[in-house]
């Protein structure tokens, strides 16, 4: 029971207190006089009176009603109801204060008249319980007995309201009718129904909520509601007190189950506005009369009740629901408050739809609310851990285990109500076990389920809210019958009655009296005790079974749940490489939640008797798991991984050395989730709970023994059941049986903390504790705004602020990491022991031991890190080693770095996607060769790939040192930036492993290799022998002088210098005997100088070579240029050097001993009229002596190319101006003026034409046939132009800008001076500022036509930029702009325009009959280009493999172009740097070959391998700077048949030979050539691409060019059936562009039916035929059909070479490898009119056809095994080679005449061969070969006798014949 009112009160005006402004209250009477000890008076009730301030009003106001609430500073409410009144107030005297001067002075005179001010009286009631209804009744019955002057004492009647009592809550039972109802009566004839609720818990409303939703709207409502629960200030705003005082009950009523704990005032009285600016969260009502005071609240939510709005601030952000609960509650909401809504748009609307009762729709509403709380929290007592059960229960909440199974771990609103105090209010007073239940406890237990099958039905939620609000309503009015009041009311306007008495005094001794007396009745009376219903508290369904869904997923999970176990079974069986196969699905499959509890179950199984131990490799793959397993998880640990891991850590070890032991919490410490204080108490309190569990467990197990054996077994029981078993119990315990399980559990819990302060510093100290690492950057920072702590007001919030006061953790520095390990583990330690009631001593004791534990732990790791040092590093990837070549050895071993991604894209991911393959773990390799990086990705979900980048070391361009951070939680390390010119970048960060000396030897060593003392050290020449020659030089030999040098080298090229050099033409060596003849004399070996400093003049030809001169000259014809100049018809060298007088030109030897010129070939074309002593002195005018030589012929026109360097000075102006203006000067210079112009006039007479048009070469010499040149164009715009020569004036002046031929002089426009009808017979292209001041003269026959070309810098400088914009060294904001910018910036396109324009240039003079010199900077670079290109589009020879290699050898080799000083390939071209004119000149080719595709024989591969090798060093061929230099060493000569390093060519093009016999890699299969094509490119930029040799990548095998390493097996063609085989279960792959090599991984159709075919002839036990074979077989038959068919059928159209020249001309773009069987359909649309050859010859179609008939063989053919032997004819028939084929599948063996003959000469069939048996020589055999290389074979006919070249070939032989008799 419970008094109705503890204390009445009168309140009135204070007149002495008036004055200033505003007046004051005071008490003027109270009753009791004296406090209740339970219940003191509470202060300041007079404010609360008059909220909005004392004042006298000038006429009356009705009397007034509300409840105010104040809370006491236990936070209990006391609920003031506040009567208030008006009475006049009594003039006062004039002496007393003056109010106001002139009312005093009429007043005075006058008579008494009624009072004009009037000032209000307050009765209040305070009571604890807020009956609102009751208090305005009896407060009204006082006030009209007062004001009716009733005959019924004011004191009786307030006694008896002071001692009237009630029963604090209803019970259920209506029999006991004074429980639930108390009828009270005040003895004033009134009588009044007090109905209690029947269950205190739930709040009483009445019908605020529903007043609320109608004054504010749904929205509105929602929003504060939301705003209240995530701790939001809220301040409601009204002109009724009673209304802030409804809203704001209303709005608590709303938040049940969870109380609000903060301020909460409903009425604010004016004097204490300031309380608004308090920084906690409060609901407060104010007046709106003061709203102006309010506007300046910048963060707080305001509700005007009045206007219905709600203002929420700019800096307050309300977390709303989350969805879909928020659109739920919102729905739920409407239909209750809105019902018409659902029918308003129905054409006849039901007629009964009305809304509820107000007081009924205020329970609806708030049933809406009790279903979403039991939504929002449904499955919380599975998150409840209990720590202690007697003597009270103490329970705490795990926020993140329940967030991160209700998967709400993002949501704002759940997690900031689970951290607010009102949620630990809840948890408080609703986590105990053992209590009376109400409601909310029935909903979240059992219609849970319910509520989630009901979603979405309408009907049914409305259905479930009505059955709610019913049980609310009955709650709140369980006798609905009985609420009859009968009380009496003043009269109307009894107020405004002028002569009211005042309030009397009251006898404060009657009421006292009554009190007295009721109280010591009270005592008297037995006690009513209320039995409180208390049960165990339901759980209902655990979280996951509610939320069972996305059933998908776990499907899916399952596979990837198999293959962790699988993986950590094959860990625990040791099976290491099964392990590892899986190891990355396992990595990848851990971002799943399933599959991380997986994990920790799995291990949780191969622990035995907590501990197990583990071998380096298993720990290793546990350790790593662990980390994966943890990176994931957040710090909150919401999915209790780190939890399930904590025991494992401590459990797996592995032992180091004897005695010492590693755990895994020393390798996965670097996770943020072990610095965070919540996780640690919410693993403290599970374990605690875990462990009191037990301990009740046990307990009851031994005295229930008996008796529980046939009740449900005892495990099923979880901690809060038995705890509430325990619970009910406890009363009936004795003291010390009590006292015992105090002690026990108190006990339990300090184990557990020294157990975790253990377990903490296992986890905080690192393995290097001397690092002084402070625990990560979240720090063990401020505990007290993470912890969830509940108590506030403990000593661990003390402790903890005092710690963190003085601990100072920002100078983390001057601490170390043992005190700040121990500081945070001391506040865990305080914090978890003071909650769960830890007595102070054992506390105290916790305290000292802590640093003990800490100090012992950093002790036993330092012995640990001291061992763990010493063991090899297995935790990071092994290194893999790469695939060297033959010959290339290892100078250092790898070095552990991190390639780094630079600024391309792809291989980061990028925005192309993909899976980032860089960062890569690995080691960099320097090698005689290369620099090699091969790592794995460290990216787990491309773990499986191998990466590997690459490049030859005598490509580094440059080489810088940077600083990198390779991992993001790594520190900087140092790393090195290397630049290839092969277009690759190498961005490396050495690994802490690698010490940085290491990393300086690396940049030695690799600086040694990179720039060699001498050619010699490069590794064209060292494969092969040891590198360690090369690298370390002996120290005298560093500097070694001129002469010493000189005389080793020409010791070695003695060596070699004889061997002569064999090309594909039959050339018969010379018999052995005269080899000697050609060594050097020995008393000359001196005179050979390498040095260039040497003048050349110096040189003459006495002094250099003396051998016997014939003997070089059969080598130097075999030179590619002797080949070359016999095809062109430049000359001959029959009948000794004599030469025919009738040949315009001759082969001179003048420079055979490379003394006019060294950087010349030995032969030259000269005309033939020219004497050898003229050459030697011309040869002075051209820089370094390059006079000017023939170097090709137009077989059609009969114009020559001659190609020299640029003029010297004194040669230009000798030459030019000597005609006109003699100049004076010696006369050596005018003689070899008159010289050169001799040489000139010659060559010019050379023409044919020139004789024919006697004399003066003029336009009409022309025949028309000339004019329209039989070429072609890149695309067809080419045929608007007319003529070719109104278009060669048109190249001309632009290549010469406006000084073509000086006629801008004389200001007469260009073009007419063409029109002198004169045409030059030689036109010399020279560079403009050499050829300055020369005057056009119309006698010579020659012109000169100057032009502008960049020099050698400007490419220099434009590759460096073009590789910096193909391979930036870092990631750009916008990569695609950059690109394409600082490719423009490049200018290396405009440099390819150029050198294209001048080219098709010279090709139009060249076909149009003139002849061409191309002088230009020394004959070396541009003209060497020039040249070249010229030749390649003029000639269809140069098209071919075979002619493309003789142009390079004898334009780039023999006329010397600078390879090694342009490739900066020894330590003198350092300075220099690298110029990639080749390069440039390659890419000028692939230019071409992308607009005429069929043109080429050779594919684009063929110059990527170019581009690749001329750099690489790798092949000797493109070494030094001329055949001078290479004789020098003796690389000319060099024999085919020295099979020393077979393996190792030396010559890039033997190498090509043999692939290409190999594989059809280098093979165009769109080749169709025209005959006598000549080919015109557009050389405009737009025309131009950029050449992706430049910009791919493969990372799977680093660059594709060193054949061998690419293909893991010799065979290449087999590499698909490889990759089958290992996944056979697929035959799809993803193909990533920068990682697999497309060609191969996706070759094109005609190389996959090429490799098919191949395959099936294995398979068929037979010797496959060459793949060129087969193609030019399948050609030749297209042939042959397409003849048949008359008209060319689209299969055929693919092969064959007479396309119509309009559609050939377009260019098909094709890429290398995507040349697809599609191609034939592309090219179909217009070739049925059949349309001839463009080159309109008749036998334009021949050449091709006939091109490959040498190669046709039968088609029926089989061929096992085939090869020469010698055979001896029959009887007297001499030995004769033949070609012999063994053919299994025919069972016989036949022969040939030769290879490539087609009719079989005979056949032995295998069947008659009786034996084999080794032979003797007989007769006529071959000379030179081995007895035992002969063989007989015997038939039943006759014997044959065979003879191989070797003994081996012979055994062969012998074996294959064998095998294939044994067979049969």
């Amino acid at each position: 029971m419970a008094r109705l009112a503890d204390y009445f009160v009168l309140v009135g005006y204070d007149p002495g207190k008036r004055g200033s402004g505003d007046g004051q209250g005071q008490i003027l009477q109270r009753f009791p006089e004296k406090d209740w000890e339970d219940n003191p008076f509470p202060q300041g009730i007079e404010l609360f009176c008059q909220p909005s301030g004392w004042q006298l009003f000038p006429e009356r106001n009705p009397p007034t009603f509300f409840v105010a609430v104040l809370t006491d500073i236990n936070s209990e409410r006391h609920y003031c109801a506040c009567f208030t009144f008006w009475e006049a107030v009594e003039s006062p005297q004039p002496q007393s204060h003056a109010r106001s001067g002139e009312e005093e002075e009429e007043e005075a005179s006058a008579p008494v008249q009624p009072a004009q001010l009037f000032a209000p009286k307050s009765l209040v009631l305070v009571s604890r319980l807020d009956h609102a209804e009751v208090f305005r009744n009896s407060l009204g019955l006082i006030y009209t007995i007062y004001v009716d002057g009733l005959s019924v004492s004011l004191e009786n009647v307030i006694g008896n309201l002071l001692t009237c009592t009630i029963p604090i809550t209803g019970g259920a039972q209506p029999d006991v009718e004074d429980e639930a109802v108390r009828t009270i009566s005040l003895g004033a004839g009134d009588r009044q129904v007090i109905q209690t609720p029947i269950n205190d818990s739930l709040p009483v409303s009445s019908c605020s909520v529903a007043l609320l939703f109608r004054q504010l709207g749904i929205t509105n409502v929602l929003f504060l509601f939301c705003a209240a629960l995530t701790e939001h200030k809220i301040l409601f705003l009204s002109s009724s007190y009673q209304r802030l005082t409804d809203a704001c009950r209303a709005l608590l009523a709303l938040m049940f189950p969870l109380k609000y704990s903060f301020t909460y005032v409903p009425i604010l009285p004016a004097q204490l506005l300031e309380v608004l600016s308090t920084p906690t969260p409060f609901i407060i009502g104010v007046h709106s009369i003061f709203q102006s005071e309010t506007q300046e609240l910048l963060d707080v939510v305001i509700a005007d009740l009045d206007g219905g709005t709600v203002n929420v601030p700019e800096c307050v952000h309300i977390s709303l629901l989350p969805e879909p609960l928020l659109q739920q509650t919102r729905e739920a909401l409407s239909m209750v408050l809105d019902p018409e809504l659902e029918v308003a748009d129905l054409a006849f609307p039901p007629s009964t739809i009305s809304a509820s009762s107000l007081k009924m729709q205020d329970k609806e509403i708030r049933a809406v609310f009790l279903r979403l709380f039991a939504q929002l929290l449904q499955g919380y007592r599975w998150c409840l851990h209990i720590i202690r059960i007697h003597p009270e229960p103490v329970i705490r909440f795990h926020k993140a285990a329940f967030l991160g199974q209700r998967g709400l771990t993002e949501d704002d609103f759940l997690t900031k109500v689970l951290e607010g105090m009102a949620f630990a209010g809840f948890v408080t007073e609703r986590g105990a076990p053992y209590r009376p239940i109400d409601l909310f406890d029935e909903l979240v237990a059992y219609e849970v389920k319910r509520m989630k099958a009901e979603e979405g039905n309408k009907q049914k939620i409305l259905r479930h809210i009505k059955e709610l609000a019913e049980k609310l309503y009955k709650n709140e009015n369980p006798y609905p019958a009985v609420t009859m009041h009968k009380v009496q009311k003043p009269t109307e306007g009894c107020h405004l009655r002028l002569h009211q008495k005042p309030f009397p005094r009251l006898d404060e001794g009657t009421v006292q009296w009554i009190i007295d007396q009721a109280t010591a009745k009270l005592q008297t009376a037995p006690p009513a005790v209320k039995a409180e219903k208390k049960c165990m508290v339901p759980s209902g369904p655990p979280i996951a079974a509610i939320l069972e869904r996305n059933g998908n997923a776990l499907a899916n999970s399952a596979r990837r749940l198999e293959v962790v176990r699988n993986c950590i079974s094959y860990v625990f069986e040791n099976k290491m490489l099964e392990a590892k196969k899986l190891f990355p699905a396992v990595l990848r499959a851990m971002k799943g939640r399933a599959a991380r509890h997986c994990l920790t179950q799995e291990l949780h199984l191969h622990v035995q008797q907590n501990r197990a131990v583990l071998d380096h490799q298993q720990f290793d793959f546990v350790i790593r798991m662990m980390n994966c397993c943890l990176q994931d998880c957040t710090a909150m640990d919401e999915h209790g991984i780190a939890a399930a891991l904590l025991p494992l850590v401590t459990a797996f070890c592995r032992k180091l050395s004897p005695g010492i032991t590693q755990f895994a919490y020393s390798c996965v410490q670097e996770h943020v989730v072990w610095t965070n204080i919540q996780f640690w108490e919410a693993m403290f309190y599970c374990d605690v709970q875990n462990h009191i569990r037990a301990l009740y467990l046990d307990s009851a197990e031994e005295n229930h023994a008996e008796q529980e054996s046939a009740e449900e077994p005892q495990e099923a029981k979880s901690a809060l059941e038995i705890a509430s078993e325990q619970l009910r119990l406890w009363p009936t315990m004795s003291r010390e049986k009590q006292q015992e399980l105090i002690q026990k559990e108190e006990s339990t819990v300090f184990s557990q903390a020294i157990h975790y302060a253990n377990r903490m510093s296992y986890l905080l100290l690192p393995l290097d504790t001397s690092k002084n690492r402070l625990l990560r950057s979240s720090g063990l920072g401020d505990v007290e705004s993470v912890s969830n702590s509940f108590v506030t007001n403990s000593i661990a919030g003390s402790v903890a602020e005092s710690y963190d006061t003085e601990s100072g953790f920002e100078d983390a520095e001057s601490s170390d990491v043992a005190n700040s390990v121990v500081r945070f583990i001391n506040r865990f330690v305080d914090k978890v022991c003071t909650e769960s009631g830890v007595t102070n001593e054992h506390l105290k004791g916790l305290h000292v031991m802590i640093p003990d534990i800490v100090q012992m732990h950093i002790e036993t790791l330092d012995a640990v890190h001291r061992e763990s040092k010493r063991l090899p590093p297995i935790q990071k990837p092994k290194l893999l080693r790469p695939n060297l070549l033959l010959g290339e050895e290892c100078v250092m071993e790898g070095l552990r770095v991190y390639l780094m991604p630079d600024g391309r894209e792809e291989a980061a991911g990028g925005s192309v996607g993909g899976p980032p393959l860089l960062p890569a773990e690995g080691a960099v390799f320097l090698t005689t060769y290369r620099i090699i990086f091969k790592g794995t990705p460290t990216d787990p979900l491309v773990g499986e790939q191998v990466v590997i980048r690459s490049f030859p070391i005598a490509s580094l361009t440059k080489e810088k040192k940077i600083s990198i951070q390779a991992q993001a939680d790594q520190f900087i390390q140092e790393g090195l930036q290397l630049r290839s010119c092969t277009f690759q970048l190498l961005k490396i960060a050495f690994d802490e492993e690698v010490a940085s000396d290491s990393a300086e030897i690396f940049r030695k060593h690799l600086h040694k290799l990179r720039y060699p003392q001498h050619v010699r050290g490069t590794f064209a020449f060292t494969v092969g022998q040891s590198p360690k020659q090369a690298m370390q030089p002996k120290a005298k030999e560093k500097n070694p002088s001129l002469r010493t040098l000189s005389k080793n080298l020409v010791k070695n090229a003695k060596r070699t210098i004889g061997r002569q050099y064999v090309t594909r033409k039959k050339y018969t060596p010379p018999a052995w005997e005269q080899r000697g003849s050609q060594h050097f004399p020995e008393d000359n070996e001196d005179e050979i100088s390498v040095s260039e400093e040497l003048d050349r003049s110096t040189l003459t030809p006495s002094s250099t070579m003396r051998p016997s001169e014939k003997m070089t000259m059969t080598h130097v014809v075999e030179r590619a240029c002797c080949r070359d100049y016999q095809r062109l018809g430049l000359g001959t060298l029959s009948s000794s050097l004599t030469r025919s007088k009738n040949e315009p030109f001759r082969i001179s030897t003048v420079n055979r001993m490379y003394a006019i010129c060294r950087s010349y070939p030995g032969l030259l074309i000269v005309p033939q009229s020219i004497q050898d002593n003229t050459i030697q002195r011309i040869s002075r005018c051209y820089r370094q002596s390059r006079f000017p030589v023939v170097c090709w012929r137009n077989s059609r026109t009969k114009a020559v190319l001659l190609r020299s360097g640029g003029l010297h000075g004194k040669g230009v102006v000798g030459l030019f101006k000597s005609q006109n203006a003699p100049t004076p000067g010696p006369s050596q210079a005018d003689s070899t003026s008159l010289e050169q112009e001799k040489y000139l006039q010659a060559i010019i007479n050379s023409m044919p034409h020139y004789s024919d048009a006697g004399g003066r070469n003029t336009l009409s010499g022309f025949t028309s046939a000339h004019m329209s040149s039989a070429g072609k164009w890149g695309s067809i715009r080419a045929s608007g132009r007319m003529s070719s020569y109104a278009l060669n004036v048109e190249i001309g002046s632009r290549l010469a800008g406006k000084d073509l031929l000086g006629t801008q002089h004389n200001g007469t426009p260009a073009e007419p001076s063409f029109l002198r009808q004169h045409r030059a017979s030689l036109y010399i292209i020279g560079d403009k500022s050499q050829l300055k001041g020369v005057k056009p003269d119309p006698l010579q026959h020659w012109e000169v036509v100057p032009i502008e070309v960049f020099d050698v810098r400007q490419v220099k400088a434009s590759f460096k930029k073009l590789m910096k914009a193909c391979v930036p060294g870092c990631p750009s904001s916008d990569p695609s702009v950059a690109y394409l910018r600082s490719l423009e910036e490049s200018e290396w396109l405009s440099q390819i325009h150029k050198i294209l324009q001048i080219s098709v240039l010279v090709v139009e003079l060249l076909d149009t009959g003139s002849s061409v010199l191309v002088s230009l900077e020394d004959g070396w670079d541009i003209t060497t280009q020039v040249v070249s290109l010229v030749q390649l589009l003029s000639d269809p020879y140069y098209r071919t493999l075979e002619g493309f290699r003789l142009l390079v050898e004898k334009e780039w080799l023999s006329f010397g172009h600078r390879f090694s000083h342009r490739g900066a390939q020894t330590l003198a071209g350092q300075s220099s740097g690298f110029a990639p004119i080749f390069l440039q000149f390659l890419d000028c080719v692939h230019q071409i070959h992308l607009q005429f595709p069929m043109e080429f024989e050779f594919s684009q591969y063929y110059l990527k391998f170019l581009s690749y090798h001329y750099i690489s060093n790798r092949f000797r061929t493109f070494l030094l700077d001329s055949d001078y230099e290479r004789i020098e060493l003796g690389l000319l000569y060099e024999e085919k048949g020295e099979r020393k390093g077979q393996q190792v060519s030396k010559s890039i093009w033997d190498y090509i030979d043999r692939l290409n016999k190999k594989a059809p890699i280098f093979f165009n299969y769109l080749y169709a050539p025209e005959d006598g094509e000549v080919l015109r490119p557009y050389s405009n930029i737009s025309n131009l691409k950029v050449w992706d040799y430049y910009t791919e990548e493969t990372l799977s095998e680093g660059p594709s060019y060193d054949w061998e390493l690419v293909q893991g097996q010799p065979e290449p063609v087999e590499e698909p059936d490889r990759q089958d085989t290992a996944a056979p279960q697929s035959k799809r792959r993803i193909i990533w562009p920068c990682y697999d090599n497309r060609s191969r991984v996706e070759p094109d159709a005609i190389s996959k039916l090429l490799e098919e075919l191949h395959n099936l002839e294995m398979e068929l036990g037979q010797v496959p035929e060459r793949w060129k074979d087969t193609w030019d077989k399948v050609k030749a038959s297209q042939r042959t059909e397409g003849r048949q068919e008359g008209s060319r059928t689209p299969s055929s159209l693919l092969m064959s070479s007479g396309l119509s020249h309009h559609r050939r001309s377009l260019g098909v773009y094709l890429q290398e490898s995507g040349v697809g069987s599609t191609l034939n359909l592309s090219l179909d649309s217009d070739t049925s009119s059949t349309s001839t050859p463009s080159s309109g010859k008749p036998g334009a179609r021949r050449s091709t056809s006939t091109l490959y008939s040498q190669f046709q063989m039968s088609e029926s053919e089989n061929r096992s095994y085939e090869g020469s032997l010698y055979k001896k004819g029959a009887f007297m028939k001499p030995w004769k080679p033949r070609w012999f084929v063994l053919d299994k599948t025919k069972h016989q063996l036949r022969y040939y005449d030769s290879r490539m003959d087609t009719e079989c000469k005979g056949v032995i069939d295998l069947a008659d061969v009786e034996s084999i048996t080794p032979g003797t020589p007989t007769m006529g055999a071959p000379k030179t070969v081995d007895e035992k290389a002969f063989f007989d074979l015997k038939t039943t006919k006759r014997v044959y006798n065979f003879c191989a070249q070797d003994v081996q070939l012979a055994q062969q032989w012998i074996d294959r014949i064998q095998s294939c008799l044994s067979d049969a």
